[in-house]
């Protein structure tokens, strides 16, 4: 299963490395994805992938240094490459799905862990350290954004900053975290977007303010708390991010957990990268 993820992934980044050439270079930048994604899928640092003996036979070749690697894999040139295949595997439905779903998930690291980038906040029932995955999904796993923050970075302020880079239209699915007077006001301010959140528990029960909430909000009330069903069985669909996040954790080559060689968020943004486009190739290599 592993072999044929990785072969599904460079075969979707090779268009993408064939049209970038350095003559000085001693390994293309096809080599160079290569074996990072041999480490990723078998959930193995880099200086595992770059000794011939963790490659099938029929696959041997040179192979850079870890050092090469860790200075390929910063360049500009490769980010850009990445950065382009990922739009095209996880977001190949583009954004005219009408109903998206936004969530966050806890990626914690030991509390002994010296990376100075990590953060203590709110995890499943605790604090812990580490970092955050956020992301928007819409339907057939679209992703249009997703960012990786900090544990103690607030979910509704990155909320609305993978809005501001995204045109969605439709239904915004979301807990009760993300019912917030600002976020509403957000969605209020686009061209066709309805956030849908339950209110927070002290909230509950009360009449809203209907001078002081925004449109959007008073909306969501209506829908969720009216006579009417279409908010609640709509709001049930958001149960699909949450399965995709189990998916993400249970299948094999996905994120489990951070390991100790990502650490720092440059790292952790690679690896975590890497994870959700193995991931959309999964069905097709199973």
């Amino acid at each position: 299963m592993e072999h044929q993820l990785w072969k599904q992934m460079v075969s979707a980044l090779r268009p993408f490395c064939e049209k970038s050439f350095c003559p000085t270079a001693r390994f293309t930048v096809l080599d160079i994805v290569q074996v990072w994604f041999w480490a990723v899928v078998h959930d193995r640092p880099v200086s595992w992938a770059v000794q011939p003996r963790h490659w099938p036979i029929h696959l041997r070749r040179l192979l850079p240094s870890s050092s090469t690697m860790s200075r390929r894999l910063r360049s500009p040139e490769v980010r850009s490459i990445m950065q382009r295949c990922e739009k095209q595997v996880l977001n190949q439905g583009g954004n005219s799905c009408l109903i998206w779903k936004i969530d966050s998930k806890p990626l914690v690291i030991s509390n002994a862990s010296q990376d100075r980038q990590a953060g203590y906040g709110q995890a499943v029932g605790a604090r812990a350290k580490g970092y955050k995955l956020h992301l928007i999904l819409g339907a057939n796993r679209t992703i249009p954004d997703w960012r990786v923050a900090p544990m103690n970075k607030d979910e509704r302020v990155l909320a609305e900053r993978m809005l501001s880079q995204t045109s969605l239209t439709g239904y915004l699915l979301a807990d009760g975290n993300f019912d917030t007077t600002t976020l509403h006001r957000y969605c209020d301010g686009q061209e066709a977007l309805q956030m849908i959140s339950p209110r927070r528990s002290n909230y509950v029960g009360t009449k809203p303010d209907r001078r002081k909430s925004p449109r959007g909000r008073l909306r969501s009330i209506e829908l969720l708390e009216g006579p009417g069903v279409f908010g609640r069985s709509l709001l049930k669909q958001r149960l699909a991010i949450e399965q995709y996040y189990g998916r993400l954790s249970s299948c094999g080559g996905g994120l489990t957990h951070l390991p100790p060689w990502a650490r720092g968020h440059r790292r952790v943004h690679r690896w975590v990268q890497a994870k959700l486009m193995l991931l959309a190739f999964r069905p097709l290599a199973a």
